[in-house]
């Protein structure tokens, strides 16, 4: 009885073992390659933001530029888009923009550059596009300069 104990001890005690090395070698795998996203983001990329909302589209020029985790985006007199700065972070094709600043309610506050949007990276071309609050569809297609 007393060798079922020990032996029931031992197995219960390397299944714990064995269990948490997997897990803490999944989230370093994520870590990297979260940071090896947000390497190869950086740069400076250009051109054409769009809204599509239900009745109208609008479009307007935008730069972004992307630097070690950090983004600032450029806005136009016309909040098309309006801009944005902060951090971002990146996971399996998704992009979280976390803003920075305060902004005025009168306007849709989706067009600053905030948030979580699906993102796609093809040689210097970069797409980030969600559809945010049953309000429009915004998409950012750029170019890297």
């Amino acid at each position: 009885m007393r060798t079922l104990h020990f032996l029931s001890t031992i197995l219960t005690f390397s299944l714990l073992l064995f269990s948490c090395n997997k897990e803490a070698m999944k989230i370093e795998e994520d870590q990297e390659e979260q940071i090896e996203d947000l390497k190869i983001l950086d740069g400076t990329y250009t051109g054409i933001f769009t809204v599509h909302y239900s009745s109208v589209t609008k479009t307007g020029p935008v730069t972004l530029e992307i630097n070690n985790g950090k983004y600032n985006c450029s806005g136009n007199l016309n909040r098309i888009p309006a801009g944005g700065w902060g951090t971002f972070l990146t996971k399996m094709g998704t992009i979280t923009f976390n803003g920075m600043g305060a902004w005025s309610a009168d306007f849709d506050g989706n067009l600053v550059l905030h948030g979580q949007y699906k993102y796609t990276l093809d040689s210097n071309k970069l797409t980030i596009s969600a559809a945010k609050n049953a309000i429009g569809q915004y998409e950012y297609n750029l170019k890297k300069n």
